[in-house]
């Protein structure tokens, strides 16, 4: 029995050491502090369910009065994108509340929008005067392919004849390289830089350096000409890109670099976003709806500028949730030992066993809280959701009943054994149980892998809950009783995908992607146990 408890109390111990060092603050580099007001910040009004690519999608006034009251402790500027939606009100608002406007205007194929477009903004410049400072013709255009730099010069000429503001147009720094012609149209030079989209995505520690080179090669290029950084940002949440990690303490590092190396070089900077706007995961995956300072649903700050950030805020209570599955899992051992075999001790219990409960135990309590939290960050719509709850129910459940299990000298079942006609089915309850949840892990796995494969560009890296459960059937497959027969064709065609898979997705992504190393990590121990399983009678 004590050596048991020793295990369960190591267990523990290494539970909470893991979740301590994952849940420390992140000290910001020394240098950073509190930028006093920013400059100028994106916004966009939606909330929830609110998106603009609905075009009925109306924002009430009030709403817009909500954010810009709160945006006001910070900024004193925010940038538009269109006069669409309700947004035409927000040059009012702003009046009142004392911020000032970088008004967008939404060019497109819709050639008549886009004269809606010009004539209500430079309305709304004539009506306001001292709130609109400068007007943005148009968002990307070029990038998407919309309209011809020739185009989009008329649109910008048409809109410098009706107002008596800058006006300017917005893109990435690449197309104002391609399209330098364009820029005797502006007033000014409007790029986005944006380190995680780059083509070959810039890490944290380095982004802010990225970016100011990059501003500084365009400013070059344009001599005479003022460089506004229109789009500068990094996500909170979301996949990496190569060493490109999204996270709260690095949304904070790179906002305060970029804003240091603002107020050194004398630059203006416009941060992107105000709040995170949900609507954007439709279009690009987890990562496009955390681009916020704020967050979408409480609309407040994430981070307190130059304090140190945590990227797991809440991880005493992943901690306890951690422990909780441990504890569950060697109650459970220990129950089956003492009423279904009749061993009140534990010490005969052989070594790999204890030590496979034990090691199944430490990942599902590290690994099922962190998932829970990714579920959460995650999970779109009701199929998401679906997706995501079903991934956290197998990893909080494999480590127990793999324990249990292993108590018993039991070996885990075959799919053949698991999907075939109940006269097959010569199992116990709890191996029965352990190959259903060996086949529901190796299904999860495989779609996920399949989609890294053929659709990877806005994919998640569900590494966390699939690690939680594979594990505890790996560490079975070599600590348990085995079959002795033949191994299954569903088994054997399953390891080879996932095997290939994973060599797909690290060469892909890249080796600084420690997300896609570890999901691929977890695909080849599932693709080994899988490779072992052998088909034979249970007791």
């Amino acid at each position: 029995m004590q050596r048991f408890a020793g295990l369960f109390l190591a267990t523990v111990a290494a539970i909470a050491a893991a979740w301590w060092w994952l849940g420390r603050s992140v000290t910001m580099p020394a240098g950073m502090a509190d930028p006093g007001r920013i400059q100028c910040m994106s916004y966009a009004p939606f909330r929830a369910d609110q998106t603009p690519i609905i075009e009925t999608t109306h924002v009430e006034p009030w709403q817009i009065e909500e954010d810009l009251t709160k945006l006001a402790r910070v900024t004193d500027c925010v940038r538009t994108y269109s006069i669409r939606n309700g947004l035409d009100a927000l040059p009012g608002i702003a009046e009142r509340v004392g911020i000032k406007v970088i008004q967008g205007v939404w060019l497109s194929r819709d050639r008549e929008r886009n004269r809606q477009e010009i004539d209500t903004a430079a309305a709304l410049a004539k009506r306001y005067p001292s709130v609109v400072i400068a007007i943005v013709a148009g968002n990307e255009v070029l990038l998407r392919g919309e309209l011809s730099a020739a185009d989009l010069g008329a649109a910008i000429a048409a809109l410098k004849a009706a107002v008596s503001v800058p006006v300017t147009y917005a893109d990435v720094w690449e197309f104002w390289l391609r399209n330098r012609d364009l820029a005797q149209a502006v007033d000014f030079i409007t790029v986005h830089i944006l380190p995680y989209w780059e083509d070959f995505p810039i890490a944290a520690d380095l982004a802010g350096a990225h970016v100011d080179e990059i501003r500084s090669g365009v400013a070059k290029s344009f001599p005479g000409k003022e460089v506004l950084i229109g789009e500068v940002g990094w996500p909170s949440a979301g996949r990496m890109r190569e060493g490109a990690l999204p996270s709260p303490a690095n949304q904070a590092r790179v906002l305060e670099e970029v804003m240091a190396r603002a107020r050194a070089g004398n630059y203006r900077v416009n941060l992107i976003e105000a709040f995170d706007q949900p609507w954007k995961r439709r279009l690009e995956g987890t990562v496009g709806g955390y681009w916020g300072l704020f967050s979408s649903v409480a609309r407040e700050p994430k981070f307190t500028w130059g304090q140190p950030v945590s990227d797991h805020p809440l991880w005493w209570w992943q901690l306890a949730g951690g422990i909780a599955l441990a504890a569950v899992t060697f109650a459970g051992v220990g129950a089956i030992r003492r009423r279904v075999l009749g061993k009140p001790a534990l010490e005969d219990l052989p070594l790999r066993v204890s030590g496979a409960v034990a090691l199944g135990a430490l990942v599902a309590g590290i690994a099922t809280p962190w998932a829970v939290a990714n579920t959460a960050i995650e999970s779109l719509g009701a199929g998401g959701w679906l997706v995501g709850s079903i991934f956290v129910a197998i990893a909080a459940a494999a480590p127990v009943a793999v324990s249990l299990n292993l108590a018993r000298d039991a070996a885990i079942p075959t799919f053949a054994r698991v999907l075939g006609p109940a006269a097959r089915r010569s199992c116990t309850v709890m191996a029965w149980v352990s190959g259903v949840l060996l086949v529901a892990t190796t299904v999860m796995a495989v779609e996920t892998a399949l989609g890294l494969v053929f659709d990877p560009r806005y994919r998640d890296f569900p590494f966390a809950p699939l690690t939680a459960a594979v594990v505890p059937f790996a560490v079975a497959s070599f600590a348990g009783r085995r079959g002795s027969a033949c191994r299954g064709m569903a088994e054997t065609v399953a390891a080879v995908t996932l095997t290939g898979s994973a060599v797909y997705i690290v060469l892909n992504e890249g080796f600084a992607n420690w997300q896609a190393l570890w999901l691929a990590a977890a695909l080849i121990a599932l693709a080994v146990t899988l490779w072992r399983l052998r088909d034979g009678q249970s007791t």
